[in-house]
């Protein structure tokens, strides 16, 4: 399948970004089957419409609110001082289903802003990559404090390096619908913040014996998740 971004309701059609890519870079020829997806669940599919510079699609059939990974996963993370890091941990972090992404800004961050533009045009670019027809949200920069008094702690969890706080294994926790992680800058959460955090209820988990990078430590949460859910997939 081909797939692209674009509208689905109330008409379907093709991004004009995408467009552009379908006649200049791909060259497709009329005729050909093509999906497009509005990045919220809905998918039409057709085939291929040239008209002069323009492309658009014949829809044959649309899918309505086909159904999103669960559990939904939320990861909040503090974005690398190096942005192609965190460009990597976007890419895939949207191939393995992540539902929502929050950029935090923490008392060892060492970048405070990032291009929403950019990183939209990334998921989107992984998620046609990988056929997903859910585009995760992604959220703009909130200061750590501010986003936790908006989330649900009881399916809050932090994960952070240091061994003086009680952390908990990944695999020990319990099955939730939704469950949100947070993930520290390269020089991990302050003691204060994690202190703060634990005070307020939230849990911290351990992702083993090696100290990860930001991104790896995202990345790993996410193929955690992943994992778990193909999973239960297998056993139903």
């Amino acid at each position: 399948m081909k797939l692209f971004f674009g509208t689905v309701f109330p008409e379907t059609t093709i991004d004009a970004d995408e467009q552009q890519h379908i006649i200049k870079v791909l060259r497709m020829r009329i005729g050909e089957e093509i999906s497009i997806t509005d990045g919220k669940g809905n998918l039409a599919k057709g085939t291929l419409v040239l008209e002069g510079k323009k492309a658009n699609i014949e829809v044959s059939a649309i899918e309505k609110a086909l159904p999103d990974f669960s559990p939904k996963l939320h990861i909040a993370i503090a974005p690398t001082k190096n942005i192609d890091r965190t460009e990597f941990f976007i890419e895939k972090a949207t191939e393995l289903g992540v539902s929502e992404i929050t950029f935090l800004q923490t008392d060892k961050s060492e970048r405070k802003i990032i291009n929403p533009e950019k990183i939209k045009k990334q998921t989107i670019s992984a998620s046609k990559q990988s056929l997903r027809v859910h585009f995760p949200v992604i959220h703009p920069m909130v200061k750590l404090q501010d986003f936790i008094s908006t989330t649900d702690l009881e399916t809050t969890y932090i994960a952070h390096c240091d061994p003086s706080f009680e952390r908990t294994n990944l695999n020990a926790l319990k099955p939730r619908d939704h469950i949100t992680f947070l993930i520290g800058p390269e020089g991990d959460f302050s003691p204060n913040e994690i202190k703060l955090l634990t005070e307020k209820g939230i849990k911290s988990v351990t992702l083993g014996n090696q100290r990860l990078r930001t991104e790896t430590a995202g990345i790993f949460i996410a193929a955690w998740n992943y994992y778990n859910m193909m999973s239960k997939t297998v056993d139903n």
